[in-house]
């Protein structure tokens, strides 16, 4: 937790109650101070733009976002080099801050996963001052940042991730017994009509619903049947019953 000290370091701007109600609260987080002055300066001249904080670590970022309420975190891809969970915890402290990404240089997997993790925009750091303030403000509206070449990036990661899901060695392995209930369960029936075509009892199909949940990830039995039908679960045990 940072002192009292550090949070007067943090903070070398205007006081909150003097930033207008309909601003957008930017806190700038850079170790390099000549980019953190060179953005305060390009916001002083923006009447809807108000830096409300500054850090040169992660640590002072988390004690400003504790401190001071947030709209825009511009940040440093440097700052969160090496540390995993990151933007998950920035995200985790301060929800309603949206963060943009700063980077030296675009690289696919870095980008993708900045994106995943809840980035709303990624930038170079030659990005010029009428472009941050754009991007600040369309970020600030709740819109994403993306240029077309992430885009590709994104789209080709989701695809890769699709089709992987859909390959049979990577699907959860199911009992002949779970793929009855399963086909049970996208059919309509109850737990008690389920039981009964089994042979068992309705705490029985229970406890495999509570298994099959977990192995597929989902949480109910609509989620379930949409799973099954979009990965085609069932008709992947059909081919592979009658392959063998």
């Amino acid at each position: 937790m940072a002192t009292a000290e550090q949070l007067k370091k943090i903070n070398n701007n205007l006081p909150e109650d003097s930033v207008p109600a309909a601003a957008i609260r930017v806190v700038l987080a850079d170790s390099q101070a000549i980019y953190r002055v060179g953005m305060r300066k390009v916001f002083a001249l923006e009447d809807d733009i108000r830096v409300v904080a500054q850090a040169e670590t992660m640590q002072n970022l988390m004690a400003a976002l504790q401190r001071y309420p947030t709209d825009v975190v511009v940040l440093e891809g440097q700052l969160i080099s090496g540390i995993e969970n990151g933007i998950p915890e920035l995200v985790k402290r301060a929800p309603q801050a949206k963060i943009i990404v700063q980077v030296a240089e675009s690289d696919e997997t870095n980008t993708v996963e900045l994106y995943r993790r809840g980035v709303r925009g990624v930038v170079p750091r030659s990005i010029s001052p009428d472009l941050l303030v754009k991007c600040i403000r369309k970020i600030a509206a709740g819109e994403t940042w993306i240029d077309n070449q992430s885009i590709s990036w994104v789209i080709e990661a989701y695809r890769a991730q699709a089709t992987s899901l859909m390959s049979p060695r990577n699907q959860p392995k199911l009992s002949p017994k779970e793929v009855a209930i399963i086909s049970c369960i996208t059919r309509g029936m109850r737990n008690k009509e389920i039981a009964y075509h089994i042979g068992t009892t309705e705490q029985v199909i229970k406890n495999y619903l509570r298994k099959i949940y977990d192995k597929l990830g989902v949480s109910d039995r609509l989620e379930l049947a949409l799973y099954c039908m979009h990965h085609q679960i069932l008709k992947n045990y059909q081919d592979g019953a009658a392959a063998e």
